[in-house]
């Protein structure tokens, strides 16, 4: 009884050491806040641990040069706060209107220590539960039965306190710095802690490692105080207006380029920089030698006795010495802090900086741990927003809708509407919704069919990855077809090789849609759910399977798809075909005459005019719909005027367009006419 008391007691003070939670967040950077704020609304159980003082850590540091890249457009022309958000790079989600960026700062490229400040804002106007000055060293599993996934996620932090939850979300980000190791590497600088005073740097020669933003950022900063910048890395130069991805170089940081096509002593080379090694003179100047040079050589012998490719050859192009070698080759993510029972496990080539997750977001070994924000960029590499706050701003927001219908039971938000509402809808769509603007070809709107196809439930932005899981991860059910919209560049248009400029580039013509360049709303159409088999078996640089059907809005040059002829018309007239139905409208004259002339009204009479819903006419509308082609002319001709015609002297052709007509005598013609 001793023994198991004791057994008792020790457990008890084991359970007492954890603090739980249903969901911990790691990081309260942009994501992290994100994800908060969404389980704030939702009411959830939940915490933050940042282990600095304040939010947005990175941004206290990052970028060196303090500049931020993403555009804070003020202005737009329009006052679609939704719309508006496709040009807004830097706010997160959330309901309250002081928390817009454009708020903070006016600048086109604004202030980091502005993001900084905003996103402490952020957390303490909403509320959010932050604990601060918390680092988490350690995370493991406690495999339990009757937990969520099967297992508890149990942290320790750098005072030894223990944590446990149910659900892990690690939004961290990529902070890691990308180290080259090769010899001479211990002279190189790094762009975490080198000189940001141009002063620093006058009258020397400097050799840049890498070739991304930071790296021309730090050649923007010094261009014009040095001898001369050469910059080498394994790639060549990506411009972001030829991949259409925002994270390659971007226009602000260029200036090298103009200063090397224009032969002003700057210059980019391509090499391995693994094959690199550096040797320092006597008088401190570093030489740039390759590896093999070195094998089997004691460099501490000294310059003269090491053979240098300009020993070679003599026009080598990096022979001149260099007084600073900085490299700028970005960050990757931490994996130190997580046991080997998580299973996290760094992606392949180009993407094993990031960890390896499921296109929901979540590890691929291990249920029930999502990661957010610029960690997740794997699912959407050089592809597309995710690894941007514009982009994982509507990925966080997925995630927490998929975690809402898995651990609460509650179904992904959807609206119902009548049939008669679909090419209306998806217009609205295309036309201002952010999420699929910023993640094209990664967040979709999902159209699910009701039954005869009478009516139809919206879903917006569901990650397309998982379009196989959509019942199970959404709640939803999608047994009678379903249309998925996402936006699209051309396939063969996006490319470091690609000349984007081109003569004729752009697409009008809406017989010719599918050529479009820019980009553009595409649907798709499946009678039945894809299934896992063809998501995986679909074709290359396809975001989804082979469709039943498929359409593309040919692409605007204001990206304003409301034109009814180029636009509406050919979308509406897909629709039908894939439905089988008329999706028209029709005035009620019109209305009245299918009643009698046809066995099938279109849906907008049968739910609307049948059901005494929509506009009443006039007569003057009704002249300027026959002078539009839009309704027959079954006036006499002596008729003029607005005034109705009087139903005493009236023909059947003046009953035909008369708006008067009640409407119980015609239910009850159409239900004679069917019996």
């Amino acid at each position: 009884l001793s023994l198991a008391l004791y057994a008792g007691s020790l457990c008890a003070a084991s359970n007492a050491a954890f603090l739980y939670h249903d969901y911990c967040v790691i990081g309260a950077g942009p994501s992290g806040l994100q994800m908060a704020y969404f389980l704030q609304q939702a009411g959830r159980d939940y915490i933050v641990f940042e282990r600095s003082h304040a939010p947005g850590s990175f941004f206290a540091l990052y970028p060196r040069h303090r500049k931020l890249i993403s555009i804070n457009k003020q202005y737009t022309g329009k006052f679609n706060s939704e719309f508006n958000l496709r040009h807004d790079w830097n706010s997160l989600l959330s309901h309250d209107r002081r928390l817009l960026f454009q708020h903070y700062s006016r600048d086109f490229f604004p202030n980091a220590d502005v993001m900084v400040r905003y996103l402490e804002d952020f957390a303490s106007l909403l509320k959010l539960q932050v604990q601060y000055n918390t680092a988490i060293v350690h995370v493991t599993l406690e495999r339990d039965e009757q937990a969520w996934n099967g297992h508890y996620f149990l942290l320790t932090d750098q005072d030894r306190q223990n944590y446990k939850c149910s659900s892990l979300l690690v939004a961290t980000g990529t902070w890691v710095p990308n180290v080259v190791n090769f010899p001479g590497s211990e002279y190189v600088e790094g762009y975490e802690t080198v000189s940001i005073n141009p002063e620093d740097f006058a009258g020397q020669t400097v050799l840049i490692l890498g070739r991304g933003n930071s790296a021309f950022e730090t050649a923007e900063n010094i261009l014009g105080v040095t001898n001369f910048i050469h910059m080498v890395s394994r790639s060549r130069v990506r411009l972001s207006w030829a991949t259409h991805y925002v994270g390659d170089l971007r226009a602000i940081n260029n200036g090298l380029l103009d200063t090397y096509q224009l032969k002003s002593l700057d210059g980019l080379l391509e090499g391995d920089l693994e094959d690199l090694a550096i040797i320092k003179d006597k008088k401190g100047k570093l030489h740039i030698t390759l590896r093999f040079y070195l094998e089997n050589r004691n460099t501490s012998a000294g310059i003269d006795s090491i053979t240098l490719p300009q020993d070679e050859l003599d026009n080598f192009a990096t022979r001149a010495p260099y007084d600073r070698v900085i490299r700028c080759l970005g960050w990757k993510f931490d994996f130190s802090i997580y046991n080997r029972s998580l299973r996290m496990m760094p992606g392949k080539e180009n993407e094993k900086k990031y960890p390896q997750i499921k296109p929901s977001y979540e590890s691929k070994g291990t249920q029930g741990l999502f990661i957010l924000g610029t960690a997740s960029h794997s699912v959407d590499f050089r592809k597309s927003a995710g690894g941007f706050i514009h982009g994982f701003r509507y990925t966080t927001r997925a995630v927490h809708r998929l975690l809402e219908n898995r651990h609460h039971g509650v179904p992904w938000p959807s609206t119902v509407y009548p049939i008669t509402q679909l090419t209306n809808s998806i217009i609205k769509r295309v036309n201002e919704a952010s999420g699929l603007y910023q993640m094209f070809s990664v967040l979709a709107d999902i159209i699910l069919l009701r039954e005869n196809a009478t009516a139809f439930e919206y879903l917006e932005e569901y990650p397309v990855g998982v379009l196989a899981e959509l019942e199970t991860q959404t709640g939803r059910k999608a047994s009678n077809g379903l249309f998925v919209i996402v936006m699209e560049y051309g396939r063969n248009f996006s490319g470091a090789d690609k000349d984007v400029f081109y003569y004729n580039r752009a697409v009008g013509e809406a017989q010719h849609a599918w050529q479009s360049n820019f980009l553009h709303p595409v649907i798709y159409y499946y009678k039945h759910l894809p299934t896992e088999r063809e998501m995986r078996l679909r074709p290359p640089d396809w975001p989804l399977p082979r469709p039943d059907a498929i359409h593309h809005i040919v692409e605007d040059f204001l990206t304003d798809w409301t034109a009814p002829n180029a636009h509406i018309l050919p979308l509406r007239r897909f629709l039908e075909n894939c439905l089988g139905t008329d999706l028209r409208s029709f005035f009620a004259e019109s209305c009245f005459l299918f009643a009698f002339t046809r066995q099938k009204l279109p849906p907008f009479c049968g739910q609307g005019y049948i059901r005494m819903q929509g506009l009443m006419g006039t007569e003057g509308l009704r002249r300027r719909a026959v002078e539009a082609g839009l309704l027959e002319d079954y006036a006499p001709n002596d008729f003029s005027g607005d005034r109705a015609p009087d139903r005493r002297e009236g023909s059947q052709d003046q009953l035909l367009r008369d708006h008067v007509i009640p409407v119980r005598p015609l239910q009850h013609l159409v239900n004679a006419k069917d019996e």
